[in-house]
């Protein structure tokens, strides 16, 4: 937790460095522009419980109505102070953008969201760490959001969307010696992941 409030207050200076900062040249309706960012991630809705976790990810514009988000995350879950779960998502969204790029700072862009990420999931029981089972998965992801953008080159944004594991679930057998097993099929779980960013502009035209 502290690592996480520690990023966030690296990141909020690092907001209003780039303001004070900023180019003169405008670049809200550029048609094409890189971007790199940090993220924070919040896990909800899961059978595992809530959880927290931190990332990174670049994005690629082609054009004023569509971008893309390459991230990497990293979410660890405490379950019930008996089983640490442990998830690495990395994946692709496209954004989509209904209304026009804004003119001008301290403004709000809406997108929707879709995309596909390689899910990677390890439960540990608390107890004894010996006791460990992983498993690799594929997991599609729909939802929505907004940039504030702070000058034309950096955005705080925030997205929520919900994610679909496609892949079997590790299950904790409670037996007198406990195990790890994969369900016996597959259950469409997933998570709610609402997640924050602060992200800056490294080239646009």
């Amino acid at each position: 937790m502290q690592i996480i409030q520690r990023l966030f207050a690296v990141l909020i200076l690092f907001s209003f460095s780039v303001v004070v900062s900023a180019s003169s040249v405008n670049n809200f309706r550029s048609t094409k522009s890189f971007s790199l960012g940090m993220r924070s991630t919040v896990s909800m809705f899961s059978d595992d419980g809530v959880g927290m976790g931190t990332g990174g990810q670049f994005r690629i514009q082609s054009n004023q109505r569509l971008n893309t988000d390459w991230f990497a995350d990293y979410i660890l879950i405490n379950q019930a102070n008996q089983v640490k779960s442990e998830y690495i998502h990395i994946g692709w969204s496209v954004l989509y953008y209904p209304l026009k790029a804004p003119t001008k700072a301290y403004t709000v862009q809406p997108f929707l969201l879709a995309g596909h990420c390689f899910d990677y999931n390890q439960k540990t029981l608390l107890a004894n760490t010996s006791i460990n089972k992983h498993r690799w998965g594929a997991a599609p992801q729909m939802g929505m959001g907004f940039h504030f953008w702070l000058t034309d080159r950096a955005d705080i944004t925030w997205i929520t969307q919900y994610m679909v594991h496609l892949t079997k679930e590790i299950e904790l057998v409670e037996a007198s010696n406990p195990y790890f097993e994969l369900a016996s099929s597959k259950a469409f779980e997933g998570h709610w992941l609402n997640t924050i960013s602060v992200n800056y502009k490294l080239y646009a035209r």
